[in-house]
């Protein structure tokens, strides 16, 4: 262990496991071959060298994958079954501020002291075993491994496994008798590696699917559900179709989750759940057939449940509440052009000013606390102040942004709201190196290149807008031209910042100036860049 560390005394025990950890990230692109077939069986081995074959296979395991919605769903389903009374495990990915965020045990991300115990045993004993035929495992399948090994060692009732991407050859996908399948809304994502076509991208994520055990799915396409359908039927699998939960079995309460598109999840939650439940022999068959109310444990882990980073609304704790200035983040970590027009409408929903204050407080008890001079403040103020939305963006260079950000703007526009001003940045994180601590490369070094191209798009889609209404509404005030000489190219409607801290420098210094006016920015585009934002804006 003390070898992995290295003689840095500065560094933190937990600071040298993240250090040995990021020894397992590889440059090579996610589509890089080495992801499938006959690398894809070397987990196995793995699996036997941390003596986890007995182990997975008695583990109760309900196991998710899915275009957009798997987190989100596993969220549901793990606070669910929490609330029943069961010891869960939940794995998922990625993570958006610390790695400990893709363990959570009932509920909570696993705790350093523990996280490093099951790190240095899982990482030791297959740096010990591990050899140039089987080498070591790259850095998710490491993590997967882990998971099963923490979920082993803690005994839980019911392991909620996320896939990571696809559903074949995903390290997820080393389970072999799961109690229950699902597969979330389809959609085109990470197309360099699980295909062109809906129907391909399908046959990817029902690689999960296992002999006669049940599968739950939510509406598809018609290409992507006769896929489906037919590996389904190859493997004798019962696969039904869930659907949206009807928000009257919530008692009046709201999900957890906001948005629209998360009934759709919601549905398949309380289907996996309760399939699990009767599997397990705690559940009768009768119990849940039928459709008007939902037992009092479901609608709690329904209306509890939180994820960070989906529909989150945070308050820039840097800014001094008690005075008119305000600046509201609005993150979602969408990244298809399906979850980016879901968010667009989460987000019209969110800034209505009959609906700021009540969604603001929803579901973050962190806020709390401050909820009532805030409110109360807004109250007196809310006649004589303006908004200004503003976008703030980013995404892998494997998307499209021509798919991507016109699904975003015309979602708006169509509902009367102009962004005045869109900003691109790069990613904070640095992907080779897992930990704050991290060194960052210098502003002046770092490859904008892609940002430019963002950008470029961006412009085009707002010159497209050629009625007058638009163009007023898209007019960028005096406020907003003022003082760009920190972004690297500022043009009429966006700006590329060559760093994050500078872009939200630039925010704060506009709220400061313009005290009458509530910025309201929207971060999306990437979960990465959702992470990077809260540890910037939360103290």
């Amino acid at each position: 262990m003390a070898e992995e560390g290295g003689n840095n005394s500065s560094k933190s025990p937990y600071e040298e496991a993240l250090d040995a950890l990021s020894s397992l990230i590889t440059r090579r692109t996610r589509a890089d071959n080495s992801n499938m077939g006959d690398q894809f069986n070397v987990l196995f081995e793995h699996i036997k060298m941390l003596d986890l074959e007995e182990p997975i296979s008695k583990m109760k395991i309900i196991h998710v994958a899915g275009t957009k919605g798997k987190g989100s769903t596993c969220t549901f389903t793990e606070s669910i079954l929490r609330n029943c009374g069961f010891h869960t495990g939940l794995f998922t990915s990625p993570h958006l501020v610390d790695v400990r965020e893709r363990f959570r045990l009932d509920g909570v991300e696993i705790c350093e002291e523990k996280f490093l115990a099951y790190f240095w045993w899982c990482f030791d004993r297959l740096k010990e075993k591990t050899d140039e035929n089987i080498p070591m495992p790259p850095y998710f399948r490491f993590l997967a491994l882990l998971g099963f090994k923490i979920f082993a060692a803690e005994q839980v009732d019911v392991a909620i496994m996320e896939v990571g991407l696809g559903g074949k050859y995903d390290a997820t996908n080393v389970v072999q008798k799961p109690i229950v399948c699902g597969i979330t809304s389809l959609g085109y994502d990470h197309m360099e590696i699980l295909g062109n076509t809906l129907g391909e991208i399908a046959g990817e994520k029902a690689g999960i699917f296992k002999h006669r055990v049940p599968a739950f799915t939510v509406p598809q396409p018609d290409e992507a559900m006769r896929v489906l359908e037919e590996k389904a039927s190859q493997l004798d699998v019962p696969l039904q179709v869930a659907q949206p939960l009807d928000a009257k079995l919530l008692n009046g309460l709201r999900l957890g989750l906001e948005g629209e598109h998360q009934y759709v999840n919601a549905g398949l939650a309380v289907l996996l759940c309760s399939t699990w439940l009767k599997r397990t022999g705690h559940l009768e068959d009768s119990c849940l057939e039928q459709t008007h109310s939902l037992p009092e444990q479901f609608v709690k882990g329904l209306t509890t449940a939180s994820l960070q980073g989906r529909a989150q609304i945070v308050l820039d704790e840097h800014i001094n509440i008690e005075r008119q200035n305000e600046l509201v983040f609005f993150l979602d970590g969408a990244h298809s052009p399906e979850s980016l027009e879901a968010c667009a409408r989460w987000f019209l929903f969110a800034i209505k000013e009959d609906n700021l204050d009540q969604t603001l407080f929803h579901q973050k008890p962190d806020n709390y606390k401050i909820s009532n001079e805030l409110v109360s403040f807004r109250d007196g103020e809310r006649a004589k102040r303006q908004s200004a939305q503003i976008l703030l963006f980013n995404c892998m260079s494997v998307r499209d942004p021509q798919l991507l950000l016109p699904r975003l703007m015309q979602t708006c526009a169509d509902n009367g709201v102009y962004f005045k001003k869109a900003l691109f940045v790069p990613s904070l994180s640095v992907y080779y190196k897992v930990g704050s601590h991290s060194s960052m490369p210098a502003e002046s070094n770092v490859d904008l290149s892609w940002q430019f191209t963002l950008q470029k798009v961006w412009e085009t889609l707002m010159q497209g807008n050629k009625g007058s209404d638009a163009k007023s509404a898209y007019a960028v005030s005096d406020e907003l031209k003022e003082d760009m000489e920190m972004s690297t190219s500022n043009c009429e409607h966006s700006a590329v910042f060559p760093s994050l801290p500078l872009a939200i420098k630039w925010l704060r210094d506009r709220v400061q100036q313009n005290q009458s006016v509530r910025f309201q920015v929207l971060v999306t585009g990437s979960l990465h860049l959702v992470g990077d934002v809260l540890k910037l804006v939360k103290k």
